[in-house]
């Protein structure tokens, strides 16, 4: 399938080469699952999408126009993914904010995002992230870290590797977040200095709350990660995958990857 683009709502395949996108990684963006034509969770991604563009100052498209385009995309023949982009527009040369910067918004569409996977291989990163609290917690345009993190392996076997940071807190996987669980408690780990705070594991805490769960934030080690009684990625396109593995640490089916996939599923 050809992907389908629309720049500020034309179709296009390309951008204004001064964009502070492409020049600094000076924007956001969001990718969103799409289920027979429609996206999941459009009110949860919009809301953490205006969320992160207020975090950075950057004006949010407006809703029922992002929406719009959203859907057109997310009706073409094959699509199972729209990511959307928004960038803080063009402007010249420095680190200067322009005064009359107009934000940028882009939205493709791509094939794929299908989710057979039910349990996955992990492994440890050697990269570690660096802690700056102004920015955790976003998912900026500025995935450094997770490019060279990702480019550790090429093993298919191992399905996401895993991220600690500076200090040796675990925080994600290059692509997911984590959830363990300890003698009948979810734990996630806490993301004021690193990391992107997804959809996801927002939904799973919600609708933990719900079912009379405790969810932990909190700061987890290596050792305790690896003391868990299960462990859990989640994302918006894997939806919940089960660790079964991570080096020599095996864990068996405890029963809590369908529960929180359950969990992601409801309508709230």
């Amino acid at each position: 399938m050809k992907e389908m683009v629309l720049v500020n709502g034309a179709r296009s395949s390309s951008v204004e080469v001064l964009d502070r996108g492409l020049q600094y990684g000076d924007g956001v963006f969001r990718t969103l699952k799409v289920v027979a034509g429609e996206v999941r969770w459009w009110e949860d991604q919009y809301r953490k999408l205006a969320e992160d563009c207020a975090a950075l100052a950057i004006p949010c498209p407006d809703k029922q126009a992002l929406g719009g385009e959203v859907r057109k995309i997310a009706a073409g023949p094959g699509v199972g993914v729209v990511k959307i982009i928004v960038t803080r527009g063009a402007g010249q040369r420095g680190y200067a904010i322009p005064a009359a910067a107009a934000a940028s918004r882009i939205v493709m569409g791509f094939s794929g995002g299908g989710n057979e996977t039910r349990e996955v291989r992990v492994r440890w990163c050697d990269l570690r992230l660096s802690v700056q609290p102004r920015l955790a917690g976003i998912k900026h345009l500025n995935r450094l870290e997770n490019v060279l993190a990702r480019s550790e392996w090429s093993d298919p076997e191992i399905a996401e590797g895993l991220l600690l940071d500076e200090a040796g807190h675990v925080i994600c996987g290059t692509m997911s977040n984590l959830f363990l669980h300890e003698q009948g408690r979810l734990v996630t780990p806490d993301l004021c200095g690193s990391g992107v705070a997804g959809v996801a594991r927002g939904r799973i805490i919600r609708a933990a709350g719900r079912h009379a769960r405790q969810v932990r934030v909190e700061q987890c080690s290596r050792e305790r990660l690896l003391a868990a009684d299960g462990l859990f990625l989640c994302n918006s396109l894997i939806g919940v995958w089960r660790v079964a593995e991570l080096e020599n640490r095996h864990w068996p089916d405890d029963g809590w990857a369908e529960k929180l996939r359950s969990w992601l599923d409801e309508d709230h």
